[in-house]
């Protein structure tokens, strides 16, 4: 509400108007919250969602509203879709855009760029991929309660496994226009009803185009270099039983050779979370052991992926230009060529705290 407010007192200021302009109850608005968008035959397919509304003095709630138009482009497809509600469509609210895996094959710029000059979206709403799924199946599944609440589990609960990493429309519009590439996190329809929107890896793209996806350790990976595991943990088989330790930490620094070739340096911190009596010292250091080859392997696979589709989604060369900014300069216009072709230089430390 106070949103709105601040909105129509600009107005006023700018216009010298008397009144306020076209003055609107909330009661009368459908607040939309996620916005899904497809490519289908016969141009994009949007499906937008309010999430519960309340309803009367008492703030009872209603079902979610869904909504869905079919047009060849964006914002006639925006158009329809006020004509399909009783209530004003307003999407100033949406904080969660999904993009269908046929759309992102094709090329995810046009609808970012459209978020960044529409006057009430912007670039602040969370950004996924569904991964073989359409976002209009994914907006759907939410039902009469809607899918909003379970878009911001996933986002925030890393102790449910989920993608550890948000990533908003503009940090993958500013990544795209900036490097070249991004990631965002992927999302699956799971159960047996195919309703239940789950952790689905990262999807890659490279010139606003979807590459493919790193899930599983390859995903892990990704994390490990960008400097933001998510929750996970490593059992290890000790002489008085099972050993947890859980990733808590990680601290990657990049830089690069004279020759062009990187340099990685990861650090993990981890929590000695169940012990099977009294670890000793030497125990301690099995662990860290069995932590560092298995965090390696994960950071070299996802790499390796990387390389093969020369696309270094997280800025690895940029990054390294920090601290070598003259190599950079020389390496900077064939850097996908050099950084697939190269074997970079990978170091990772683990420590682990009782």
């Amino acid at each position: 509400m106070g949103r709105i407010l601040a909105l129509a007192l600009v107005c006023l200021t700018l216009t010298g108007c008397s009144v306020l302009p076209y003055p609107r109850e909330m009661g009368d608005m459908a607040l939309l919250r996620t916005m899904g968008v497809d490519r289908e035959e016969g141009g994009l397919g949007v499906t937008v969602s309010t999430g519960p509304r309340a309803k009367g003095l008492q703030g009872e709630q209603e079902k979610a509203m869904v909504l869905s138009a079919l047009r060849p482009s964006l914002s006639s497809a925006a158009l329809a879709l006020q004509a399909l509600s009783d209530s004003y469509v307003f999407f100033g609210y949406i904080d969660q855009l999904l993009l269908g895996e046929e759309l992102a094959r094709e090329d995810v710029v046009p609808v970012l760029d459209y978020f960044a000059r529409d006057v009430e979206l912007g670039l602040g709403a969370q950004l996924w991929v569904i991964r073989e799924a359409s976002a209009r199946e994914a907006v759907e599944s939410g039902g009469d309660q809607g899918v909003e609440s379970r878009l911001s589990t996933l986002r925030t609960d890393g102790e449910m496994g989920v993608a550890a990493i948000a990533r908003t429309a503009g940090d993958v519009y500013s990544d795209l226009l900036e490097q070249g590439a991004s990631y965002v996190p992927a999302l699956v329809l799971s159960g047996s009803d195919g309703s239940t929107l789950t952790e689905g890896g990262y999807a890659v793209l490279k010139e606003g185009t979807l590459v493919g996806f790193l899930d599983g350790d390859r995903a892990r990976g990704l994390e490990l270099l960008a400097g933001k595991p998510s929750a996970d943990v490593l059992e290890v088989d000790l002489t008085g039983g099972v050993a947890t330790v859980r990733v808590s930490k990680a601290v990657t620094v990049c830089s690069l050779r004279g020759d062009g070739v990187l340099e990685i340096t990861c650090r993990v911190s981890a929590q000695l979370v169940e012990r099977p009596g009294t670890v000793s010292d030497g125990e301690l250091e099995q662990l860290r052991q069995a932590l560092e080859e298995r965090e390696l392997e994960r950071v070299e696979d996802a790499l390796g992926q990387l390389q093969q589709w020369q696309c270094d989604c997280l800025g690895l060369g940029a990054k390294g230009s920090l601290r070598s900014p003259g190599v950079w300069r020389e390496v900077e216009e064939d850097w996908s060529s050099l950084f697939a072709a190269q074997t970079p230089q990978v170091e990772l430390r683990a420590e682990i705290h009782r």
